[in-house]
């Protein structure tokens, strides 16, 4: 069975939590809707940068033709978050909606695609996308991308913290400390990301019920070391439960 067709035939009635790779991830509501968050499905970074750091090392999971999202979110415009080639797929039918940051406008209107179905968010904002709530929080990705959001997500009585790129910033963490089913943060340490240390700093300061850790594995130069995440967070919180996922990988709640 392929991803397309386990995202789509995961029962309703439950909360589902896949990874794509990256930073990707795609939430499935107890009622069915569907919420994509960042997937990166193409091989544009590469075509893009030109260079061996940025070749995809990891399989292309699914087609953006292959499913007929509800709501895709696109954090900020580096295309493996905003992914150039996919999202004017993803959008091409009159169903789904953009939820994106506002420094995406200016990709969005360079590709020609229409306005319509399309939310441009700030930090602060909140959005209702059907059952799925969001809140748009702080993210610190530095200047090249002043606009980049995190996610705090309400689906079905559960909360998920999905961090985005950004550094460590205890300061502004601090304003959105709650109690979390499940945060999810980068490891890689790179272009202003949070490293594995710093992740587990993360953890130890909001004691999630679950930490995933992300951005990793998809580009040499990204970097990203699970064993050295799993490690720290077995020695500094050694209660705290954790979820390293594999690309297409499914967790139920």
């Amino acid at each position: 069975m392929n991803f397309a067709t386990r995202i789509l035939l995961a029962p309703l009635g439950k909360t589902h939590l896949f990874s794509v790779g990256q930073a990707g991830f795609i939430i499935k509501s107890k009622k069915g809707t569907l919420l994509g968050i960042d997937m990166y499905l193409t091989d544009c970074v590469e075509r893009v940068e030109g260079h061996v750091g940025f070749k995809r090392l990891t399989p292309k999971v699914l087609m953006p033709t292959d499913v007929q999202f509800d709501y895709v979110v696109a954090t900020h415009p580096h295309y493996d978050h905003f992914d150039m080639d996919a999202i004017p797929v993803l959008m091409s039918n009159p169903h789904t909606k953009l939820i994106a940051s506002v420094n995406c406008k200016q990709e969005i209107e360079r590709l020609l695609m229409s306005q319509n179905h399309i939310t441009y968010v700030k930090p602060g904002d909140h959005y209702d996308a059907e059952d799925i709530h969001l809140d748009i929080v702080f993210c610190d990705h530095g200047e090249g991308a002043p606009d980049a959001f995190g996610l705090v997500i309400t689906v079905d009585e559960k909360k998920i913290y999905i961090m985005g790129d950004t550094c460590l910033r205890m300061d502004l963490l601090s304003t959105i400390r709650e109690q979390y089913d499940v945060v999810i943060g980068p490891i890689n340490g790179a272009y202003g990301n949070l490293n594995e240390e710093e992740f587990v700093t993360v953890c130890e300061y909001l004691r999630p019920a679950l930490a995933i850790p992300c951005h990793y594995g998809t580009f040499a130069s990204h970097g990203g070391n699970l064993q050295k995440f799993r490690d720290q967070i077995e020695a500094r919180i050694p209660k705290q439960k954790y979820l390293l996922m594999a690309q297409c990988e499914q967790y139920t709640f």
